[in-house]
């Protein structure tokens, strides 16, 4: 179990309907977060929040908001993932390591989208005040 009180901050990418079918994963931010909180719960953590984010800076409030050092942990589904949400991983991880807190990558292997499956995301994304949740 990991140690009590560990906050983890799931990053995923906010990337436009237009690039699904260019790159799925990226566009799926509902699989981004689905692989970060398997992550956590592998070793005893909860996902404490869920960011959506695309190239945002190293320093913005967004990312920061009451993390404390010691405490919280960033985890995002891969460097390619981090590279579309912030403006610079290496920013990134100076700031994380000047704060104190971790920043890990899942690193499992990105899901294979058939027609089927990008065009499930396509729903969901382009029909969210429907209320349709993507199933």
């Amino acid at each position: 179990m990991g140690p009590v009180g560990v906050r983890v901050t799931a990053i995923a990418s906010l990337t436009p309907l237009e690039e699904l079918d260019a790159d799925p994963f990226l566009v799926d931010s509902r699989s981004q977060h689905a692989m970060c909180a398997r992550w956590a719960a592998e070793h005893g953590y909860t996902i404490a929040r869920e960011l959506l984010v695309r190239g945002v800076r190293a320093d913005h409030c967004v990312l920061w908001d009451g993390v404390r050092p010691g405490v919280d942990l960033f985890v995002a589904p891969s460097r390619r993932v981090l590279e579309s949400a912030l403006s610079s991983v290496e920013e990134f991880t100076a700031e994380c390591a000047r704060r104190g807190v971790r920043v890990e990558t899942v690193g499992s292997a990105e899901p294979r989208y058939d027609a089927q499956m990008k065009a499930r995301v396509h729903r969901r994304l382009s029909m969210p005040t429907a209320g349709y949740d993507g199933r």
